[in-house]
């Protein structure tokens, strides 16, 4: 199999995304499916829970520049919560609300907060997969089962993973409705700004988990064994360490590269780790940020910045480090526009990536975004942890939680 032939999927078809492009956009490489016990394809969708995903949806709409694509709620039959479907590129979120007080999505928000409840997945063969994940001993939340409305049948079932998290499995290749059955077709009113690109980012690179102390290999083991993910990275020890605070992280992915899970444990240290106030303010594990790929992280920080978005500040002393201008060499733009935007910059063998992290998206210190340009890199930015997490220790101690 060669890079080329690598099968889109429809979503991808649909964002007029080219393989190519997503070789450099996710770090796409060539996976044979017929060797695979549980052969994941690409992230379906990211689930939240929102303790109003009306507004979150505008939010979504128009600082992050996204499109509502579907919607279900009261008015569709779903009496107990509204959902929100929407798309930039390949990356799909779906919002979750309560209506009704007794739904169980207003009882996760009380404890948890704004957040993501299901990294639901895209396989082959759901009945395949989970057949495989029940002999290797994980919980089976739902039993594959069809839902059929006139667009055709999707095939769903869900496995529980770390804290409250799950993953939905789905087999859309039958379908052809706005998202799953029961929603229905919606689009936002919402006008850009004049001159703001149209689109901010293109695919979801990955979707980061906290786990508690002790716990972190356990899931390594877990998506090894389960799902069937090799480990692609691995940082202990001092990897992630600064005077105060330390953790460790390792990353497993599905076999195209596609799905990528960097799980992260806090590690002993004099003051309370990032990790470790996750966990407090988040009530036990769960998905702590996503990385957005785009391929113009300078025009896409700027539209974001324009419309009020937080990003931890960079100080000048990073850029003016004569190592890494050593290290790094000649990326796209001059160091000097990096540092005026407080983008990171990182190279290892295989060439080099742009990233930047916003402050966290609610009043909990939880959830954040990433936003992400890779040149070659499959790498997760190892060379910026040190600069990275001092960074998130000011925000810490500024809020009080160091």
């Amino acid at each position: 199999m060669t890079i080329s032939d690598i099968r889109l999927t429809p979503r991808e078809v649909a964002a007029h995304l080219e393989t190519d492009e997503l070789r450099q956009l996710v770090g796409l490489v060539e996976h044979d499916d017929a060797s695979d016990p549980f052969p994941v394809v690409a992230m379906d969708a990211v689930v939240f829970a929102c303790g109003n995903a009306t507004q979150s949806m505008q939010y979504f709409v128009s600082t992050w520049g996204m499109t509502l694509v579907a919607y279900a709620g009261p008015e569709t039959g779903q009496r107990s919560h509204k959902s929100f479907v929407l798309e930039s590129g390949s990356a799909r979120f779906v919002l979750h609300g309560a209506v009704d007080p007794k739904c169980p999505l207003a009882d996760h928000h009380r404890a948890h907060g704004d957040g993501v409840v299901d990294l639901a997945m895209e396989v082959l063969d759901v009945d395949r997969c989970i057949a495989h994940a029940r002999s290797q001993g994980a919980t089976i939340l739902e039993d594959p089962r069809d839902v059929t409305d006139q667009f055709g049948t999707v095939r769903l079932a869900a496995i529980a993973t770390y804290g409250s998290t799950r993953h939905t499995i789905v087999d859309r290749s039958r379908y052809d409705g706005p998202y799953l059955p029961g929603f229905v077709a919606r689009s936002s009113g919402f006008a850009a700004r004049p001159g703001k690109p149209e689109r901010l980012f293109q695919a979801l690179d990955h979707a980061v988990g906290n786990v508690e102390m002790g716990r972190m290999d356990h899931w390594v083991r877990f998506y090894n064994r389960v799902m069937g993910f090799t480990n692609m990275a691995e940082f202990v020890g001092d990897d992630i360490a600064t005077e105060y605070s330390a953790l460790m992280s390792k990353v497993v992915a599905n076999g195209n590269h596609r799905v990528k899970f960097p799980l992260n444990e806090p590690a002993v240290g004099k003051k309370k780790s990032q990790i470790d106030e996750y966990l407090d303010f988040y009530g036990g594990p769960g998905c702590q940020h996503l990385a957005l790929a785009t391929g113009d992280i300078l025009a896409t920080v700027d539209a974001l910045r324009a419309e009020g978005v937080e990003f931890l500040k960079t100080p000048d002393a990073y850029y003016e480090d004569p190592q890494l201008r050593a290290r790094i060499g000649t990326v796209r733009v001059p160091v000097e526009e990096l540092q005026k935007r407080g983008i990171l910059v990182d190279r290892d063998e295989d060439g080099y990536l742009l990233q930047i992290f916003t402050t966290p998206l609610g009043d909990r210190p939880t959830i954040f975004f990433e936003l992400i340009e890779r040149h070659g890199s499959l790498g997760f930015g190892a060379g910026n942890f040190q600069a990275l997490f001092e960074s998130i220790e000011r925000e810490q101690a500024a809020r009080g939680n160091l």
